[in-house]
């Protein structure tokens, strides 16, 4: 399909709104431009729009109001041509466990309406580029977790997309199988140039594969900009203080550490206690002063230089440690594989 590239943003979104009834506004005014060949991420608690913006982009939710275009193609008018252009990796299992690998990359070929003398040589391609072609006659409920996430993965490379949409591409996953996942992300996104716009709940996926970074929050765009821009952007140390177990910190402590001239955010994540300041020098012997004048038993404590989870506290006022029950997914995918 010849697509007339815009100038400037591949993806280019204003003013975009979503209300779902009776009154729940999801997205409230994104603007927001992604050049092409760029990884974007989206950055948010639960709740904060994430999924909705992606379903308004992939063309199955339309917007309450405002315009959505990629390729200058707009996301409601010019619904089947965007799709004939996007692939797109749901959050939820998206395959079939108790066929083949290939199997499902077939069903998927017909779907897209791939002529039939290139069907199986994209398929077998899909399988190899994700390293796949070695389990392709394997029933799918015989894979990993990260098998079956790479084959959810080969599903949407079929096309060759221009761009890739992935909803928490790697939720639920071990460190091992997250990193081989992004590998072959990283090396289709090389040969084809494709642009990937992914959201997660991981932390160090944003700041180790992606170009550019927006933090959403209760459905407004809080901040942009490169991993390193935002953590220069809030220009404050971290003192980062361990905690005994089954002490009692909770939103009395917060509330009075917030309170303190020297702090500008405080938040508490399994038993570490994360206090925002601007210099940790001088604003040390006050926090310690609060820990102590309420009990709480200090195992360690350390000052550094602001983290990305630092920069989500400090723009969306909470921790993405509080994100999706991690063990709930992964059970529930084990369940899926067990048929």
């Amino acid at each position: 399909m010849d697509v007339k590239r815009p100038e400037e943003n591949l993806v280019d979104i204003r003013g975009l709104v979503k209300v779902y009834p009776p009154a729940t506004r999801a997205l409230d005014g994104i603007d927001l431009g992604i050049k092409a060949g760029r990884i974007f991420a989206l950055l948010g608690p639960n709740g904060a729009g994430k999924t909705t913006l992606v379903r308004v982009l992939t063309t199955q939710l339309r917007p309450t109001a405002g315009q959505a275009s990629i390729f200058g193609l707009d996301v409601v008018r010019k619904a089947a041509e965007v799709r004939a252009l996007i692939g797109y990796v749901p959050q939820e299992m998206s395959v079939w466990t108790d066929i083949t690998g290939y199997e499902n990359l077939l069903i998927y070929a017909k779907i897209y309406g791939l002529p039939a003398a290139v069907r199986k040589k994209q398929v077998w391609e899909a399988l190899e580029s994700m390293g796949l072609a070695g389990f392709a006659k394997a029933l799918v409920k015989t894979y990993s977790g990260g098998m079956i996430r790479r084959l959810e993965v080969a599903c949407a490379l079929l096309i060759k997309p221009k761009i890739m949409f992935l909803d928490e591409p790697t939720i639920g996953l071990d460190p091992a199988a997250r990193k081989a996942v992004w590998e072959k992300i990283l090396t289709f996104k090389k040969e084809f140039g494709t642009t990937v716009f992914f959201n997660t709940h991981y932390m160090d996926e944003a700041d180790l594969y992606s170009d550019e970074i927006a933090i959403i929050d209760r459905g407004r765009l809080v901040k942009l900009g490169t991993a390193e821009e935002l953590k220069h952007s809030i220009k404050r140390d971290v003192i980062r203080v361990g905690l005994g177990t089954g002490s009692s910190a909770g939103e009395k402590v917060l509330a009075r550490l917030r309170a303190l001239r020297s702090v500008t955010g405080a938040g508490l994540a399994d038993s570490e206690l994360t206090v925002a300041v601007g210099d940790a020098e001088s604003a040390l012997p006050a926090v310690i002063d609060v820990l102590r004048d309420e009990g709480l038993p200090i195992i360690r404590i350390s000052a550094e230089k602001p983290t990305l989870d630092d920069v989500f506290l400090a723009y969306a006022g909470s921790s993405l440690q509080s994100g999706p029950d991690l063990r709930e997914v992964r059970s529930v995918r084990r369940q899926i594989r067990q048929g």
